[in-house]
């Protein structure tokens, strides 16, 4: 099979290629250049697993970044076990036709227990004193050492939070390539998530991010560059564009108005406890679940949020199939909010209460996504708890504000307008002229075979 590299330029669209992009520019335009319908959801660990599976969510079960846990009655997030992905990957089938075949997979997400020959996937070390620290995961376990020694400890605190910048995206292309060097796989999957932070932040004003855009754009140049030395075949993809938000919409709070969801308090604050709330909601970006506990509620909840402001669907379990996300993980409602909208996970009715976690940077305990964790309270502030972690003082980095007016970008929804849609960028021609995500999985068989 023809070498071939795979490189995920998150929330890369045609409305923010340019002249402040003169490299990725110049290069679609001597390649084959195509857009691809954003899918339900647009979220990163569904799109992933669709491109590498051929199948939607209802199939491979990846209905969002996270979803309600039945069994656990739990709400889980940013799980990274490959298991969970319930279909066959595209390496999986290329070893049955060559053996000698091989793939790379770099911070592509459900990069745990996986199949892949090699791997690298961000997880911090958790110690018994409550600190987090930094770290990677590899496959061979070897590689974490070597990749560490050579570049230096994985940047975690710049993958994610306020301190998000292009140093853990210059980190990945370093580790991808000493990788390459090392192993030569077949396929490379390389995942550089530096336009996520700004997007998100700031919106799609490419004068705004000009800074931002100019750094990826020398990474990406520098990768087209190495993997042409190569003489592999390279692709140039994204798994959504980001366009302009201004209006959050707070789904929890709404049922909770309607006695709907279960709290307890705890040390005077609150906590969202799925397992005996009627009916909750899991927002994730521009798309939200709710899941229903009680069905003698389910006409009360699903009028509740039809024709709320901010809300473009409502999808029900029949009504899902439509858009290929019916699955025993997705919600019994699913919805979709209209372009300028996304859901918040916030719960509680008064900042005073809110939980411990909602003021730091915590994805596995917040009941939803939290893009708000990009921004902070207070530079000082940060500073002084660092003093005090150097001082060997226990500290709480709570320093993520409560203001979801702050978020300027998302993504998720299936919007129209086709200067937001994903792009594709490819060696050899595509057939078809509308592509949809699954097609995404016969464009690299093509160039893996072709």
């Amino acid at each position: 099979m023809k070498k071939t590299v795979v490189i995920d330029i998150v929330g890369l669209s045609s409305s923010v290629i340019g002249e402040h992009t003169p490299f990725i520019k110049n290069y679609l335009e001597k390649k084959h250049f195509n857009t691809i319908d954003p899918m339900l959801p647009a979220v990163t660990t569904s799109v992933q697993s669709t491109y590498i599976t051929g199948k939607w969510p209802s199939e491979h079960g990846i209905v969002g970044n996270g979803w309600y846990d039945h069994t656990d009655s739990e709400i889980k997030f940013w799980k990274q076990s490959n298991k969970l992905v319930k279909a066959e990957k595209i390496w999986e089938r290329a070893r049955k036709e060559d053996p000698s075949f091989t793939v790379s997979k770099m911070f592509w997400w459900y990069n745990m227990y996986s199949s892949a020959d090699y791997a690298v996937t961000p997880r911090p070390n958790y110690l018994a004193d409550g600190r987090k620290m930094p770290d990677c995961y590899s496959v061979p376990a070897e590689l974490r050492d070597e990749l560490q020694k050579e570049l230096g400890q994985f940047p975690l605190f710049k993958f994610w939070g306020p301190g998000a910048d292009v140093t853990s995206t210059k980190w990945i292309a370093d580790a991808s390539v000493y990788t390459d060097k090392k192993y030569d796989p077949t396929l490379t999957l390389i995942y550089l998530p530096h336009l996520d932070y700004c997007l998100q932040k700031y919106g799609s004003d490419a004068a705004a991010i000009a800074k931002e855009l100019g750094e990826i754009d020398n990474i990406v140049k520098d990768l087209v560059e190495y993997y042409t030395s190569k003489n592999a075949r390279i692709i140039l993809l994204s798994e959504y564009g980001i366009n302009a938000v201004s209006r959050p919409v707070h789904i929890n709070r709404l049922l909770r108005e309607h006695n709907l969801l279960g709290i307890r308090v705890e040390r005077g604050l609150e906590l969202l406890d799925a397992g005996v709330s009627k009916a909750f909601a899991v927002s994730d970006h521009q798309v939200a679940h709710i899941y229903i506990n009680d069905p003698s509620v389910r006409e009360k909840v699903k009028k509740l949020v039809t024709g709320l402001p901010g809300v473009q669907l409502v999808l029900d379990k029949e009504q899902q199939k439509e858009y290929h996300i019916d699955h025993e993980r997705s919600g019994d409602l699913v919805l979709m909010a209209d372009e300028r909208s996304w859901f918040t996970y916030y719960f509680w009715l008064d900042d005073a209460v809110a939980p411990d976690y909602a003021r730091v940077v915590d994805i596995h305990k917040k009941p939803g996504y939290d893009p708000v964790e990009l921004f902070m309270t207070s530079k000082a502030r940060a500073a002084y708890k660092l003093l005090r972690k150097k001082a060997g003082f226990r500290y709480v980095m709570d320093v993520i504000p409560l203001d979801a007016t702050l978020v300027k970008g998302s993504h998720g929804a299936v919007v129209s307008d086709k200067a937001y849609h994903p792009v594709l960028v490819t060696d050899l021609p595509v057939s078809k002229d509308h592509l949809e995500a699954v097609d995404v999985y016969d464009v690299i068989w093509q160039h893996l075979t072709n």
